[in-house]
């Protein structure tokens, strides 16, 4: 059996969050970058993951934001995972390892250098989604998923991954997937069928339960 982290994120509402658990979902990542069409207001955040089971990981999505602004939302004990999906810095990133928390740096990625130089990011896990010069992610975008082969560090593949090519993002020999737009209906909302068709490939070829 493959092991695989399984992150669905944009999660905006109770519904969509239980509905991913139900299936099979490790990790619920909620959009906290104001500009997104998936944000979502930090006091609804924690509304919703107060009421999920303790069994399934939160990650925090942050782009640009201040040190101080993060360290507001870790306090609250909801986030297990905080993930960095702008420019930020090697150096802005490390302060983070002391804080009891696992750290992510998402790279938008063109080329093998991009591959090349996240490797000096000194986070718990890499995150590698497909380059777009006016958004950070959730573009539905893919990139060359070969690429990520050779990175020694644990990895996230995202961009564009759909229950059609979920499979193909595996067979990288990734940590684990980050799914957003290819199971939408629209920006911040969940298709259940796109979800429960994703979670079914990734069971067939893992071997890994689908929870229903």
């Amino acid at each position: 059996m493959i092991s695989l982290k399984v992150k669905i994120c944009g999660i905006t509402n109770m519904d969509d969050a239980q509905a991913a658990i139900d299936m099979g979902a490790d990790i619920l990542g909620f959009n906290f970058y104001p500009q997104s069409p998936r944000y979502i207001e930090p006091g609804k955040a924690a509304f919703i993951i107060r009421k999920l089971p303790t069994f399934v990981d939160i990650a925090g999505i942050f782009v640009n934001a201040l040190a101080h602004d993060i360290r507001c939302l870790t306090n609250s004990g909801l986030l297990n995972w905080v993930q960095f999906h702008g420019d930020e810095s090697p150096e802005f990133c490390r302060q983070f390892n002391n804080w009891n928390i696992q750290t992510i740096k998402a790279i938008r990625v063109r080329d093998n250098r991009d591959i090349q130089n996240a490797q000096s990011y000194p986070t718990y896990a890499l995150l590698f989604d497909a380059f777009d010069p006016a958004r950070y992610g959730g573009t539905g975008k893919t990139f060359d998923w070969t690429l990520v082969r050779n990175c020694p560090q644990r990895v996230f593949l995202a961009g564009g991954i759909a229950p059609d090519n979920v499979v193909k993002a595996i067979e990288a020999g990734v940590y684990g997937v980050d799914v957003c737009s290819g199971i939408e209906s629209a920006p911040g909302k969940k298709d259940h069928k796109k979800m429960k068709q994703l979670f079914a490939a990734i069971c067939n070829y893992t071997g890994q339960k689908v929870r229903q």
